[in-house]
């Protein structure tokens, strides 16, 4: 082989050595979701019903999930663009070596002593260009070389940012779909919604305990605003949590003779309707009756309830929701009682 100048050689050994370290594969990148943060509605999520947020959460799982998918495949392509780059760098390291080992043998050629080692005019002229060639063919090499060892490594690099951000919010997703199932089948889910109810209820003021955090028994103590009879204050509690939460239609609690806790005080019936009592025939009425027993499921610690019935199923705190069978259907009123 030609010697090659000795300014290139010193300019490509180091770099072409070090680059075989640059271009190793990378460790796959893993996903690594923040945990401690729980998926929870929106703001704008306020005034959706439940099923509508199950809906969107998951539309963006989904979404999600798709391009995680695109980046994977991306991913692949990536891979093989790299093998190549190290072909490439692989091919030219012999002449590399080449021309080493020819610097080494002859102690170094100068571009003058290449030049003047000729027999004449004409072959000096050849020399010169062929010094040239060799130059600028090596120069191409290298640029080409290191240009796509730069482009893979930076594509590289952007790609495992972009599969761990993806695999981050595919787990985001995830949760976030879960949490809203979790909170539909809180409410009943289909069988006793329909899916007609608000993603989120207003929280109630939480009431009183007694020195042991628990809620001990009371007496039905308070004057019952809905009739002559009583209530605990716990009930009465309750019953000004409800209106504030803006249910505001007829409502009864004490009642006199018969088993459970209308006669203790510590019950009452929620109606449909401005007056009296009526099954839910439409959307308003089904809805008001979802979203009232709603807000008493979800703020059953804080209210310190123990039961809710409605649309045909018993809610316990302990078990959930079971199907009712009792004297009333309750599709005309939400019951709920307190502990």
């Amino acid at each position: 082989m030609t010697a090659r100048p000795r300014r290139w050689l010193v300019l490509a050994l180091a770099p072409l050595v070090a680059v075989s370290m640059l271009i190793a594969p990378a460790a796959p990148a893993s996903a690594d979701p923040d945990d401690s943060k729980s998926a929870t509605a929106d703001d704008g999520e306020e005034d959706q019903l439940l099923n509508d947020v199950l809906d969107s959460t998951g539309r963006r799982f989904v979404a999600a999930k798709s391009a995680v998918a695109k980046s994977t495949k991306t991913q692949l392509a990536l891979a093989l663009r790299v093998k190549n780059a190290e072909s490439r760098r692989d091919a030219l390291l012999p002449e590399v070596s080449a021309v080493a080992a020819q610097q080494y043998r002859t102690g170094g050629i100068s571009t003058m002593g290449f030049l003047l080692n000729t027999k004449g005019p004409e072959s000096f002229l050849k020399m010169a260009v062929s010094l040239e060639e060799i130059n600028a063919l090596n120069d191409n090499k290298l640029h080409a070389l290191y240009q796509a060892i730069d482009e893979v490594n930076t594509e590289k690099l952007h790609l495992d940012q972009e599969v761990k951000a993806q695999q981050q919010n595919l787990a985001s997703m995830r949760k976030q779909k879960e949490s809203a199932e979790n909170a539909l089948a809180k409410v009943g889910g289909d069988t006793v919604t329909g899916g007609f109810v608000l993603a989120n209820s207003p929280k109630a003021a939480p009431a009183p305990r007694d020195s042991n955090g628990d809620f001990g028994p009371e007496s039905c103590s308070v004057n019952d605003p809905t009739t002559s009879g009583c209530i605990t204050p716990r009930t009465f509690h309750m019953y000004k949590e409800v209106k504030k939460a803006n249910f505001k239609r007829f409502v009864g609690c004490h009642r006199n003779g018969g088993p459970f806790e209308h006669p203790k005080g510590r019950a009452c019936d929620w109606s449909l309707q401005n007056s009296g009592f009526a099954p839910w025939h439409n959307q308003d009425t089904r809805e008001y009756g979802n979203n009232l027993m709603a807000f008493l499921v979800r703020n059953a610690d804080q209210l310190g309830i123990l039961y809710v019935i409605w649309n045909r199923m018993i809610w316990f705190p302990a078990t959930g929701w079971k199907t009712y069978h009792g004297p009333s259907n309750h599709t005309d009123h939400v019951h709920v009682s307190m502990l």
